[in-house]
């Protein structure tokens, strides 16, 4: 079973670069930060305080979550468009520390990745917590700036404004107690500050190749 692990901060492409690179590799995708995303977008809907960490665990674990490549819908509603607004934007760095939401849903994403028979992952804590033992592990980044110009380039907005948003993001996400972003000793670094992404795709493709080669060459 193949499986690569994607890592890395907001902005940093790992979206873009993981749906063309599951393609290329004709895998399965999955997106991990929707999920989280589809958890708070649905604590929202029920008025939830997105910081109460029983309740909205509880509604982690009793939820019905459909994901496919560029979709996800859960209880029966399609969160695929709302989970990207500034609401849940705003809120899901809050879920995403919730421990207990974590467990819930790394649970998923390995049953999610066991059915499909391997994977493209993408997320931040993928190779060193739900994943340790991908077949890739890849950590994305970007400067600053970059990512910015790229978010407002997707949603909109003013990129001092999202620049801030981002670091502060970033700040939460590298501090929680549980499974903090992190890049692992042994994933390889992209920065995609000034790399199309079709050569990134490219440059990874020869990285799974080499490291499928490599495993072949070990038995």
């Amino acid at each position: 079973m193949i499986v690569i692990a994607i890592d890395g901060p907001a902005g940093a492409g790992k979206s873009t670069i993981a749906k063309a690179l599951a393609k290329k590799l004709n895998l399965r995708y999955l997106d991990t930060g929707a999920m989280y995303r589809a958890v708070t977008f649905a604590a929202l809907t029920r008025k939830l305080d997105p910081s109460d960490e029983f309740e909205v665990a509880k509604l982690a674990s009793q939820c019905v979550m459909l994901i496919n490549d560029d979709s996800i819908s859960i209880d029966g509603v399609d969160a695929t468009q709302a989970i990207r607004g500034p609401e849940v934007t705003r809120a899901v760095s809050v879920v995403a520390t919730n421990s207990l939401v974590r467990t819930e849903l790394r649970g998923r994403q390995r049953r999610w990745v066991s059915e499909q028979g391997g994977g493209v992952v993408e997320g931040r804590d993928i190779g060193s917590v739900v994943f340790p033992d991908a077949t890739l592990k890849v950590y994305l980044t970007a400067s600053p700036l970059v990512r910015a110009k790229r978010r407002v380039a997707q949603s909109g907005g003013d990129v001092e404004l999202i620049a801030a948003e981002i670091a502060e993001r970033d700040q939460r996400d590298s501090s929680r107690s549980d499974s903090p972003l992190m890049k692992t000793s042994d994933s390889v670094t992209v920065d995609t500050s000034d790399i199309p992404v079709n050569e990134v795709v490219e440059h990874i493709e020869q990285l799974v190749v080499a490291k499928k080669r490599n495993i072949r060459e070990s038995k």
